[in-house]
């Protein structure tokens, strides 16, 4: 596995809200764009969202994703908040390891698929270390397990936002997460299409031993950087989004 790079910087912010973690995102994301002359290291963001939290995009019908009623979402200890990444609606909570890399990615050489591409090797190279197969699955966001097609399982949710070439949000994989809270949503607008983790997927085959959160830190992080480094397509010169 490669070594971390001296070109990206990482920010483990603990157990951290989502709005204050968002704060965090765009307060790096601003700097990354200010600085882009003096090509100051992409960073990454590492964090659990305490408490956890239902995410909405903005896509028409995303708000009918979430299955819990305001009350209900109340009791179970669970927020609600509009995001401006792409995709769909999700879940974040203890458990779960949430990357942010804020990349520049004209920098880093990679067009916005590449880059999606690149966060899922990363992914599925974390679930191998832990002998969980997981793969890419045609149409379907994210990372999966089983399958392939309806007997998939997502074990790690992508959305992304890309503006001015630098990226915000990320990956959201499910280490040992309360499986049970992705029933307050459809996750991701896919229905009939369950959710599993790490842990869960270990059990399946009667290993109880199961990646804490730090183990699983040190395995995403280098496999990340190693996929963002790795040459591919080269982006377009335009500097909108």
């Amino acid at each position: 596995m490669a070594e971390a790079s001296p070109q990206f910087a990482v920010e483990d912010l603990g157990r951290m809200p989502y709005a204050a973690a968002l704060a965090v995102q765009r307060d790096r994301h601003e700097a990354m764009v200010a600085a882009r002359a003096d090509a100051p290291p992409h960073r990454i963001l590492l964090v659990e969202h305490d408490p956890p939290v239902v995410t909405v995009t903005r896509r028409q019908g995303a708000r009918d994703h979430v299955l819990a009623s305001p009350e209900q979402l109340a009791r179970a200890g669970v927020e609600l908040h509009e995001t401006d990444r792409g995709g769909d609606v999700t879940w974040h909570g203890p458990g779960q390891l949430v990357a942010y890399p804020i990349v520049d990615l004209q920098r880093l050489g990679l067009g916005i698929h590449a880059y999606i591409r690149a966060l899922e090797e990363a992914i599925i190279g974390t679930c191998g270390a832990w002998g969980v197969e997981a793969h890419r699955e045609e149409g379907a966001t994210g990372v999966w397990t089983g399958g392939p097609g309806a007997g998939a399982r997502k074990v790690a949710a992508i959305g992304v936002r890309v503006s001015r070439w630098v990226t915000m949000h990320g990956l959201a994989l499910n280490v040992r997460p309360d499986l049970a809270q992705f029933g307050l949503i459809v996750p991701c607008g896919l229905h009939g299409r369950p959710v599993t983790s790490i842990a869960a997927e270990r059990g399946r085959r009667g290993d109880a031993m199961v990646p804490g959160m730090d183990d699983a830190r040190r395995e995403l992080v280098p496999r990340l950087i190693a996929s963002l480094t790795r040459p591919s397509e080269t982006v377009p010169s335009s500097r909108r989004g």
